[in-house]
């Protein structure tokens, strides 16, 4: 299934500000249908307003957990202002990626 017009922003500028070497971008939203905050861009019940993400960066070596997410927070900040209701998101190094089951 192709992405959405969300789900390409989220992964465009965390490709750009991070250069992770593995980036998942899920949208997540059919779980939340009925939740008051789904719609995401085009207002469409169960669209891209919840999102799961795996990004693996170098760009997180020596950032604890807080850090990393106040990153990719900070990388979209205008998605979360609008249309993008929650991000969970997993921020590892390569080296945690690699040594993760």
């Amino acid at each position: 299934m192709p992405e959405g017009p969300i789900a390409t922003i989220i992964r465009e500028k965390l490709t750009n500000g991070l250069a992770p070497e593995r980036l998942e971008v899920e949208d997540d939203s059919a779980r939340h249908a009925g939740h008051h905050h789904e719609g995401g861009l085009d207002g469409r019940p169960g669209g891209e307003s919840h999102f799961n993400l795996t990004v693996v960066s170098s760009a997180f070596e020596g950032q604890g957990r807080v850090e990393r997410q106040r990153a990719v927070n900070a990388l979209l900040r205008a998605e979360l202002a609008g249309p993008v209701h929650a991000l969970s998101i997993r921020a590892l190094t390569p080296a945690e990626a690699a040594a993760a089951p």
